[in-house]
């Protein structure tokens, strides 16, 4: 199992920088998803699943990503996913903004990626932390570049 924490502070608003976390503003952040479609919405977002399609060069994964937690208040907005890939990595991670001024947000990101079989298992271990790190952080700073516009 790989996992990970990685914090940052964004100099922008809060709202401006949840906004990319809506879901027709996934693609900005997360440019491999090339399809997000809800699949159950639920009135407090809990429980509501949407059907993904992630692109990774001309393999096309598609899969159910689940929203397990989620918070929205004028200091703090939090959302918890989980999604299973290519039957072999169960993927658990969560966004967390925190209001530290009205012009800077802190920026948490955690999760894990498990190994669901032998296959998965084994590529996690020959993909190694190093690499997992590097996406990590491209992702944090697509992030803060996209809230920077």
């Amino acid at each position: 199992m790989i996992q990970w924490r990685e914090e940052t502070i964004i100099s922008a608003n809060i709202e401006k920088v949840w906004n990319l976390f809506r879901e027709e503003n996934m693609p900005r952040i997360m440019p491999k998803v090339i399809e997000n479609k809800p699949v159950h919405l639920t009135e407090e977002v809990i429980g509501s699943k949407y059907q993904q399609k992630y692109q990774e060069g001309k393999r096309v994964e598609t899969y159910i990503v689940e929203t397990l937690g989620y918070q929205d208040t004028e200091t703090k907005k939090y959302k918890r996913l989980e999604f299973v890939i290519a039957k072999a990595f169960e993927v658990n991670l969560s966004f967390t903004l925190e209001k530290v001024t009205e012009t800077q947000t802190r920026f948490i990101y955690d999760g894990h990626n498990k190994g669901r079989n032998f296959v998965g298992r084994a590529m996690l271990k020959l993909g190694g932390s190093k690499n997992n790190h590097k996406v990590v952080q491209d992702f944090m700073e697509l992030v803060e570049r996209e809230a920077m516009k």
